[in-house]
Formats: structure tokens, sequence, C-alpha cells
């Protein structure tokens, strides 16, 4: 046979997902969410530590939360219980609550000598950048939850959108109350994101009795 006649062969091309974790982002655990938060303390980030807890409680998409401003939680000289914002995606407002524990570490933060003469709450580190991009929070997670000893690969971002609205989930069956924290148009939504299945259905419906 001629060389003319031999089939071509195409080198195989790595796929672009080889050795990575698919599907959606696990939520952090209670246990998870308090080791993380030692670890803060314990090694004096300020900022990071207030943007941890911020996270786990506004319940915001990546990209709201890297462009608060200061104005948004912050407001005569306190920090507020209650903010009010508009999402990005989806241009609806969306409440959510700041606990205790996230407000000190909130005024902690808005207090710090780095934060002087800043309006976002997350400053940028060059001048051409007035906040921390989405990328720069995903790396920081990826670094927290190493920390205490996870795969960095099974978390992301959307884990922290996740974590809160799971327990309250996984606590009161209340999906409603999980779309209207997350700022969920449509229930779908919600199932999907909460990856709501018959066993949990059923679980909620024996925890019933009549």
């Amino acid at each position: 046979m001629s060389c003319a006649n031999l089939p071509m062969i195409i080198p195989a091309r790595k796929t672009w997902n080889k050795g990575r974790l698919l599907g959606q982002k696990r939520p952090l655990l209670p246990k998870h969410v308090w080791a993380i938060r030692v670890r803060l303390e314990l090694a004096g980030a300020v900022r990071d530590l207030a943007l941890f807890n911020l996270a786990i409680d506004s319940k915001l998409r990546g990209c709201d939360l890297v462009c608060l401003r200061v104005a948004d939680v912050f407001a005569a000289g306190a920090v507020k219980e209650r903010v009010s914002i508009v999402q990005r995606k989806t241009k609806t407002p969306v409440r959510f609550e700041v606990c205790d524990g996230t407000r000190k570490s909130l005024l902690q933060w808005i207090s710090h000598p780095m934060m002087i003469g800043h309006e976002y709450l997350w400053p940028g580190r060059f001048h051409d950048r007035l906040h921390i991009s989405t990328r720069q929070y995903a790396r920081l997670l990826k670094h927290w939850v190493k920390s205490i000893g996870l795969e960095p690969s099974a978390y992301g971002t959307h884990s922290m959108r996740r974590t809160k609205v799971a327990q309250i989930y996984k606590k009161t069956g209340n999906l409603r109350a999980v779309q209207l924290l997350l700022g969920h148009t449509k229930m779908d939504s919600t199932v999907r994101y909460l990856g709501v299945d018959l066993e949990d259905a059923l679980s909620i419906s024996e925890s019933v009795e009549i």
C-alpha cells in the first residue's frame, strides 16, 4: 500500500474538562463555615472575613457581591441590618439580611485604614480596577476551602450563594422563601438551583402528620 492511500491519523484533542469536577458546586456545611471563619480570624484577614461573611448572608451572585459600594451596606455610622440592591443579571431588586457577626466584621473592615477614600466595599489593587473581579473572588474562595482541607474544585462562588439557602430549605422546606431570598423570578429556577428531588419532597412529607 502506498503512503498516499494510508488513512490520515488525527491526534486526539485533550478535552477541556478533563480532570475537572463538573455540575453544581456544593454548598458549604455549617462546620465548614465556622472552620473558615476561625482561620480568617486567627490570620487577622479583616477584608477576607468581611467578604466571606457577607457572601454567606447576602446570597448574591459573585458579579453583584464584588461591586457592592460602601453606601449599599453602611449609613449613619452603622452597618445596615437589611440591604436592597438591583441584581445585574436579572435587573430585579433583591433584599438580604446582615447578621450581627457579619455587621461586626464589615464595620471593622470599613473602618480599616486601607478603606480610606474608597467608594467600593472590596477595592481593587490597581487604579484601573475600582473593585475586585469575580475571578479574584473565586481565587479567594479556593484558598479558603483549601485551608480547611476541602477539595477546591468541588466548590465555586455559587457554593457561597447556596450555603445559607440550603440550610434554610433543609430546616423549613419552604421553597417560596428560598426563591425570594435568591431573587429568582421562577420557582423552577429555585428547584433546579437547590437540586430538589423526589427524596427531598418525601422527607418533608414524612415529617408532617395529619
